[in-house]
């Protein structure tokens, strides 16, 4: 039988070939590194461009990302409370009555909430029983007989209609009400309790990051009995005194007191806390700044709906066997203490973020320029061709068991090399 002059590989040498191409991938992966092609390019216009560009993204992380937004420090909000303690007495003297008002009665709700509202201005309507009377006189239920009487409860009425109209008195329907009526057609100019501008409110404020495991009071490092018994807030004098006249608060968020006294209003105390706490803990301090949030009485537009702050308070108790009660329309200004936190401290993460970020902004200068090379300037054509190589087509020889292409491509420039080489030799 005819046989071949070539024999067959055997499985040693197989799996001998199979080993080597491994390892040579292998040693190829990890031993090798690839590095684009770059192209030194002197032109003044696009080194000048690419030079702002560079500038612009520098300036932009140094000075926005790092120096204003801190980003190389982490954040963390605050959880923490607020306590409120008011104190002072009102006078007042309503046609020859004299009443001595104390917090328990110009407070609501109780003391202690960082949200509450301190009687200004009131009407009292004293000995309300619930029995059937008239409508007070400015009352929109006028009447001309019985049928314009019918019972029926009306939303901004003071009871339930009885059916029956009062033609020969008042001329107003009969209701069923606590009677009497109240009457808020006037309000009492001045306030009645003008004397609230000499009040003072106490606020006793306590943060915790716990991110940071740190602990903070408004009552920081300086401020102890003896100074709270005598100090009283000023935004210069003293920004960190925790007690504050009423009247000084109305004065700065905006508002005039006695016009905010008449009908009420709302004002927000806030309480700010930026910390940076790769500095020392105690120059972590509070900054109270008061803003009017609404019923400016002193606004132009007198005919704007709703203006101000009131709402009823009755005060029941029983007198021969019978309930009755004090009823009373309350006009006062309504405190929301608001806190905001925000403590920031270095940490790697978002350093090596920032940083990683704005070298990957430096490529808008690659591309910025690349572009003005390959399709702006007059010489595009020579600048293409200097940044992108082509190459000729080459057929590609077939591969042997297990040998690489990058094997095939050192024989093919080998061959070259020596086809090169081979006139110089026979000279």
């Amino acid at each position: 039988m005819y046989t071949s002059g070539v024999e067959r590989p055997s499985s040693l040498q197989r799996s001998s070939k199979m080993k080597s191409f491994i390892t040579n991938t292998l040693s190829d992966f990890f031993f090798e590194y690839e590095t684009p092609r770059q192209v030194l390019v002197r032109s003044r216009r696009v080194g000048v461009v690419c030079r702002l560009i560079q500038l612009g993204v520098l300036a932009y992380i140094i000075g926005w990302v790092f120096i204003y937004e801190k980003g190389y420090q982490s954040s963390d909000t605050a959880v923490g409370s607020v306590l409120t303690k008011m104190k002072g007495v009102g006078y007042t003297n309503v046609t020859g009555e004299e009443r001595i008002w104390d917090v328990a009665d110009y407070v609501f709700p109780v003391q202690g909430d960082s949200s509450f509202v301190v009687m200004t201005n009131y009407i009292m309507t004293k000995g309300q029983k619930i029995e059937k009377c008239s409508e007070p006189p400015n009352s929109k239920n006028r009447c001309s007989s019985d049928a314009d009487c019918e019972g029926r409860s009306e939303r901004t009425g003071d009871g339930h209609m009885t059916g029956k109209c009062l033609v020969n008195t008042t001329k107003m329907c009969e209701v069923l009400a606590w009677c009497p009526v109240e009457d808020d057609s006037s309000i009492p100019d001045p306030a009645l309790l003008m004397s609230a501008e000499n009040f003072t409110l106490f606020i006793k404020n306590t943060i915790n990051f716990p991110a940071y495991g740190v602990m903070r009071c408004n009552l920081v490092e300086g401020i102890d009995n003896q100074y709270i018994k005598s100090c009283l807030y000023d935004p210069k004098t003293a920004p960190l005194c925790p007690i504050f006249r009423l009247g000084d608060l109305v004065q700065m968020s905006g508002f005039n007191f006695a016009a905010i006294a008449k009908v009420g209003g709302a004002i927000g105390i806030i309480i700010d806390w930026t910390c940076n706490l790769d500095h020392d803990q105690s120059d972590c301090k509070p900054i109270y700044s008061f803003h009017g949030l609404y019923g400016n009485p002193d606004e132009a537009d007198t005919a704007r709906a709703s203006v101000g702050y009131n709402f009823r308070y009755a005060k029941h108790y029983m007198e021969d066997k019978q309930e009755k009660r004090t009823l009373l329309k309350v006009f006062g200004i309504r405190f929301d203490i608001i806190v905001r936190s925000v403590a920031r401290k270095f940490d790697i993460i978002p350093t090596l973020t920032a940083i990683g970020s704005g070298v990957g902004i430096f490529g808008v200068a690659t591309v910025v320029c690349d572009l003005i090379l390959l399709y702006l300037l007059p010489k595009r054509e020579f600048y293409n061709n200097m940044k992108f190589k082509v190459t000729e087509t080459m057929e590609k020889e077939p591969l042997d068991e297990f040998k690489s292409e990058k094997e095939v491509s050192k024989k093919h420039s080998e061959e070259v090399l020596v086809h090169h080489e081979a006139p110089l030799s026979e000279t």
